[in-house]
């Protein structure tokens, strides 16, 4: 652990959905003329690569879009899954879940195969980008922690970076109940006044925020019960929806960079 983003907490399938993301590559772009695929977990339908998916496809990658929960097991989310191969991958995207990793009743029959292949990813040197529960997954998986967070975030937060050439300081947008420790041996690169916000440790991101979101997404997770739970912690669903809509174009440039700076920067591609 390092730094001020340091903080002291106790360590708490069906047949699987998938969809190939395959998006022409521009002139210039890395992985132009290859057949590269990026393992993308996405835990819920309600769940989309959004931007970051559009910009890992631009820079030449397939997208094999696997889902742990489908739809009509969202209420009851301890499902059986079994994670693909991952010799079939030179790239892992976790996305968010509306769960908490260390929830044995919600996802007890799952997180341990999404655990053992971020290790294994992590251990091959495959590059990984953890996002929300993504990232607390990745950090459970190399040894950091996961608890709940004293305050909730659910909105557009200000993080800030101990490292704005690899995570840009300013307005993300945010929802979670659950805070991570980085792992040992891990960088704390941002933080919030909730605690830690991104973390790299090798060839490996981690990123609390969601830099993925689309108002398209969001209005998917409002009608899965975020209206109201944001609501109960005072949050009006229709100023959410105003102000992510308000911020689109800047929310996407914003993923694109940090997907570029991922590639870059951590994953060395």
């Amino acid at each position: 652990m390092a730094g001020s983003c340091a903080l002291d907490l106790k360590q708490h399938g069906p047949a699987d959905t998938r969809a190939a993301i395959d998006v022409p590559t521009p002139n210039g772009g890395r992985n132009a003329g290859t057949s590269v695929h990026a393992l993308v977990i996405a835990h819920d339908s309600a769940s989309s690569p959004g931007p970051v998916g559009d910009r890992l496809a631009e820079r030449g990658y397939t997208l094999d879009v696997v889902t742990v929960v489908p739809e009509e097991r969202f209420a009851d989310p301890a499902v059986r899954f079994d994670f693909p191969d991952l010799s079939d991958y030179r790239l892992v995207v976790a996305l968010g879940a509306p769960w908490s990793v260390y929830d044995d009743a919600s996802v007890g029959t799952w997180i341990e195969g999404e655990l053992g292949l971020l290790r294994a990813a992590h251990a091959a040197d495959v590059p990984v980008l953890g996002i929300c529960f993504g990232a607390q997954a990745l950090a459970t998986a190399l040894g950091g922690a996961v608890a709940r967070s004293p305050e909730p975030e659910i909105g557009w937060f200000t993080v800030e970076s101990e490292r704005p050439d690899l995570i840009a300081s300013g307005p993300w947008f945010q929802w979670h109940f659950d805070r991570f420790t980085v792992p040992p041996e891990a960088q704390c690169l941002a933080r919030s006044t909730a605690g830690p916000q991104a973390f790299r440790i090798g060839r490996a991101l981690g990123v609390q925020f969601h830099p993925e979101i689309t108002e398209k997404t969001l209005d998917r997770w409002l009608e899965l019960g975020g209206a109201a739970q944001a609501e109960r912690h005072g949050v009006d669903p229709m100023l959410l929806v105003a102000e992510t809509r308000l911020r689109r174009e800047e929310s996407s440039l914003r993923a694109h960079r940090l997907v570029d700076t991922f590639l870059d920067h951590v994953a060395l591609v």
